[in-house]
């Protein structure tokens, strides 16, 4: 079976903006984590490309990644991801080429088909008559065509040929799973947020697996949603602002990250409650034994090559306390 010990760690951070905070914030907040993670031993750090939200700072994920890659040294630092039908593959090619030349060997370039927005920010982002999710496959081939050096290319992104970071598919259903596997590449499942597809997507991917010149055998990466804390009461505690941010997102209204007490204080009705309850029923929240048997748990059920922490918390002393707890369970 495998073990805690036995798979790296890493980091999807959504930068994000929090009461009482700013952008500003939010974005020094990342380049300290990624510091204080890179020191902890985490493997990745990833930034994730949401729009329209007025408690997420990662929008503009390449420009973040530079930053977060330039106050580093040794974590691979990437896109958790791109959402490529939201932009020109020759534009992504030329930004993660550039990235790539600057910090040869620590950049990863994820790609996701959801548009990581609601439809009118989407339709914002790509244009009347642009860009689709539709055709998702092609725009993915045009982009890793761009990596190749060639005279015979019509059109060439001269940072991006020679410049070829590792391509990853990120998913949360069974699509990306299939054509990851069919074409050979690392395949990372967004569990923190579609729990009851992990097994199925993972297994979709593993049986469609065929080796390419990039990955010889299956790789999968989880994400998942962890608060650890000192003990049980204090994660659970810590954890209530992220239920009432998605609660605010389903109902239309957006906000930043409120804090515990804001959250405390809402006049929450039974259907939010219960609606919260199973948005984060796969959410691993406690002491650190409560996150250990979590994570071995969810280890034992998807045989996961690599797990990646996402953390949502007020208040930054905590979010790092979060991942300093989880970096202590792989050795004790």
């Amino acid at each position: 079976m495998t073990s805690l010990s036995d798979v790296p760690l890493s980091v999807l951070d959504l930068s994000p903006i929090v009461s009482g905070g700013d952008v500003g914030m939010a974005l020094r907040n990342s380049v300290d984590l990624a510091q204080y993670t890179e020191g902890l031993g985490f493997n990745r750090y990833w930034l994730a490309e949401h729009h329209n939200m007025p408690g997420i700072a990662s929008s503009a994920t390449a420009v973040l990644i530079g930053e977060v890659a330039a106050a580093t040294k040794t974590i691979r630092v990437g896109s958790g991801g791109v959402m490529l039908p939201n932009h020109a593959p020759l534009v992504v090619a030329e930004q993660f080429g550039t990235l790539e030349a600057f910090h040869p060997g620590r950049i990863d370039l994820g790609i996701g088909r959801a548009p990581g927005t609601d439809q009118r920010t989407a339709l914002a982002l790509r244009g009347p008559g642009g860009l689709s999710a539709e055709n998702f496959p092609q725009q993915l081939a045009e982009l890793i065509g761009y990596f190749e050096p060639g005279e015979g290319h019509a059109v060439r992104a001269a940072p991006a040929e020679g410049n070829k970071p590792p391509v990853w598919l990120l998913g949360s259903s069974g699509f990306s799973a299939q054509l990851a596997g069919s074409l050979g590449l690392p395949f990372s499942f967004a569990h923190h947020f579609s729990a009851q597809n992990t097994i199925p997507a993972v297994q979709i991917y593993r049986n469609a697996f065929r080796p390419s010149e990039v990955l010889q055998e299956p790789y999968v990466m989880l994400g998942v949603s962890v608060i650890a804390a000192d003990t049980d009461e204090r994660a659970q505690w810590l954890a209530a602002p992220s239920g009432l941010t998605f609660l605010s997102l389903r109902s239309g209204r957006p906000i930043p990250l409120p804090t515990p007490q804001q959250a405390a204080d809402y006049p929450y009705t039974e259907m939010d409650r219960l609606f919260i309850e199973e948005r984060f029923d796969s959410n691993i929240i406690g002491s650190p034994e409560t996150v250990r048997k979590g994570l071995e748990t969810l280890l034992a059920d998807t045989a996961a090559d690599e797990l990646m922490i996402t953390t949502m918390v007020h208040d930054h002393a905590d979010r790092r306390h979060s991942y300093d707890l989880v970096s202590t369970l792989r050795t004790a």
